[in-house]
C-alpha cells in the first residue's frame, strides 16, 4: 500500500471524521486513522474519561461511538469528499463481535482495517486479546471478512509481544501497528480516589516514546518484510525519524494533537525538514537504518 506520506494521525485522537479538517488539509496526510468502533453503538466508561498526568494523558473513554453502521451514514462521507485515505478501526468484546463489527465494515471506502486487539475479552476472563496469540489470532481471522488490509494493533503490556504479533500475522495480517497505551492510573490527593471513573486507564504522551520504538525495533528484527506503524509519544520530526529508523514503514500521532491539534502536518513538516538537512531523499532511506 502506498501512502502520500508517512504521518497519519492515531485511532481514538482525531474523532470519528473530519473534526481535524480546520487545522490542515486531511488529504495531505498519510492517512486518518479513525477512532475505534464496534457493530453496536456503546456508551464507554464513566467519568471523569481523562486526566492528566504532567505531558502525559490517561484516558478510559471505554472505547464509545455510534458503531459501524452510524459511523458509515454519518462520519466516512465527510472524510471521502475531503479526498482523505481513510483506515477504519474496529473492536469487540467478543471473536464473534469482532466478526460482527468487520462484515459491517464490507464495502466502506477505506484503505485498510485497524484491529484493535487491546479491548477486554470476555470470552478470556478480561484479559486483553493483544495478551493472547490465540485470542489475537482468532479476532484477526474473524476480521478477513471485511475484505480490505488488516492493521492490527498490538498492546505493549505483554512479555509475548512477538508471539502475538506473530499469530496476528499467521491469522491474516498485513500489518502490524506499534503500540498501545501503557496501562497505568492516577490518584486524585483530594477526593482520595483514582482520578478516572473507571479507575485505571491508558497513559500515552512522550514517555511513552521509548516503550513504542522498543516494539518497533524488536518487531522489525523478527519480521524483516513486514509493514509496521509505529505509534506512541510521536510529537516531533525528530521522534518521527527515529521511528522510522526503528524499523516503521509509517508513523501515527496521536497524543500531541490534543495539546496542538495540528500536531500531524507539525510533524510531518519537521520530517521533511530533516530529511532535506540530512540530503536523504526517500522515507524508505531510513527504514530499518538502527539495525545496522
Amino acid at each position: 500500500m502506498a501512502l502520500r506520506s508517512p504521518v497519519m494521525t492515531a485511532s481514538g485522537t482525531a474523532g470519528h471524521g473530519d473534526e481535524l479538517a480546520g487545522y490542515g488539509e486531511l488529504n495531505q496526510l498519510g492517512a486518518v486513522v479513525t477512532k475505534s468502533v464496534a457493530a453496536f453503538a456503546w456508551e464507554g466508561n464513566p467519568a471523569p474519561r481523562v486526566a492528566a498526568s504532567g505531558e502525559h494523558l490517561l484516558n478510559s473513554v471505554g472505547l464509545a461511538g455510534a458503531g459501524v453502521e452510524a459511523w458509515r451514514e454519518r462520519e466516512l462521507p465527510a472524510l471521502v469528499r475531503r479526498g482523505v485515505t481513510v483506515v477504519g478501526s474496529i473492536w469487540g468484546r467478543t471473536v464473534e463481535e469482532f466478526a460482527r463489527a468487520a462484515e459491517a465494515m464490507r464495502g466502506a471506502d477505506i484503505v485498510a482495517l485497524e484491529v484493535n486487539a487491546s479491548c477486554p475479552n470476555l470470552e478470556g476472563g478480561r484479559e486483553m486479546f493483544a495478551h493472547s496469540p490465540l485470542a489475537t489470532s482468532e479476532i484477526v481471522a474473524a476480521a478477513r471478512v471485511a475484505g480490505v488490509p488488516l492493521w492490527v494493533k498490538l498492546s505493549p503490556n505483554t512479555p509475548q509481544l512477538l508471539q502475538v504479533a506473530d499469530a496476528a500475522l499467521g491469522a491474516g495480517a498485513s500489518a502490524l501497528v506499534l503500540v498501545n497505551t501503557v496501562l497505568g492510573l492516577s490518584i486524585d490527593i483530594e477526593t482520595r480516589r483514582p482520578s478516572l471513573g473507571a479507575g485505571g486507564g491508558g497513559v500515552s504522551g512522550p514517555g511513552i516514546l521509548p516503550i513504542a520504538l522498543r516494539a518497533v525495533f524488536e518487531c522489525r528484527a523478527a519480521f524483516s518484510d513486514t509493514p509496521l506503524v509505529g505509534v506512541g509519544g510521536v510529537r516531533s520530526g525528530a521522534d518521527a525519524v527515529a521511528m522510522l529508523m526503528a524499523g516503521a514503514n509509517a508513523l501515527e500521532v496521536g497524543t500531541a494533537t490534543f495539546a496542538n491539534p495540528r500536531a500531524p502536518w507539525i510533524v510531518q513538516r519537521e520530517l521533511t525538514q530533516w530529511m532535506a538537512r540530512h540530503r536523504v531523499i526517500t522515507v524508505r532511506d531510513l527504514i530499518g537504518v538502527a539495525h545496522g
